[in-house]
């Protein structure tokens, strides 16, 4: 498929991943959505993952420049299956460094891409510290990006609500979903991404589960609650900022 890069009236969506299988598990179904829609799709990972998110390539005797690339293929391949364009900055993981040239290179897409949306990591996790760390550059530079007077190519950027998608240990990084998005339409996109991803098959199946619980909790909140048997998948998130309206619903 290839990946659609025209806009729609709904704007840009921009992911922003610490790591080249992150925006597969937590967003795929944001993004295969989002390209249905006819939005531009941008997924900007951070790194590879190449020490710490790649662990048969290491045991399979890979040395690090080859399991870039083999995160690289993995990567753009599952993009493509979703629709999505993407982009790598190599900043390197495990530990995933925040700097000022990283977020300045962060703020830079931003302002190319103007999203509408963006999508990232909760801001806690004690199993992984790449991927606060991509979070809080992700927050960074989407306030340096609405800054007029800051030197990067572009306009100044509005305000995009931001999405924190799904950890992999909610509990333990005081995950409380209040955004619970069908992605049933579209999960077959998503599963074609993950199964893109071999260097990571032991996810596969856990995430389609996870798809399948948060799909039940989406079909109780939409109601009435039946008890009929249903084939609901879905993504959770937590809204950072409030949202604006002039309707309650």
């Amino acid at each position: 498929m290839t990946p659609t890069t025209s806009r729609s009236s709904e704007g840009a969506l921009l992911v922003i991943s610490a790591h080249a299988g992150d925006f597969v598990w937590r967003a795929g179904g944001a993004i295969a959505l989002a390209a249905e829609r006819g939005q531009r799709a941008k997924v900007l990972c951070l790194s590879f993952g190449e020490r710490g998110e790649s662990a048969r390539a290491w045991r399979e005797g890979l040395g690090l420049d080859a399991i870039k690339e083999l995160r690289r293929t993995e990567a753009t391949n599952a993009a493509a299956a979703l629709g999505a364009e993407i982009e790598f900055l190599d900043a390197g993981d495990y530990p995933l460094l925040e700097t000022p040239e990283l977020v300045d290179r962060i703020v830079r897409v931003y302002r190319e891409v103007d999203p509408a949306v963006v999508l990232t990591h909760p801001s806690a996790d004690p199993y992984n510290g790449d991927h606060p760390a991509a979070s809080r550059m992700a927050l960074q530079a989407r306030v340096l990006a609405q800054a007029i007077g800051y030197d990067a190519p572009g306009e100044p950027l509005g305000a995009p609500p931001v999405f924190f998608f799904e950890p992999h240990q909610p509990e333990q990084c005081d995950f409380k979903p209040n955004v619970l998005l069908d992605i049933t339409p579209v999960f077959d996109k998503k599963r074609k991404a993950m199964e893109c991803l071999a260097a990571q098959q032991h996810m596969w199946d856990y995430y389609t589960d996870l798809a399948k619980r948060r799909g039940v909790q989406l079909k109780r909140n939409a109601g009435p609650n039946l008890g009929l048997s249903h084939t609901t998948m879905a993504e959770a998130y937590v809204r950072l900022y409030p949202q604006t309206t002039g309707v309650l619903a």
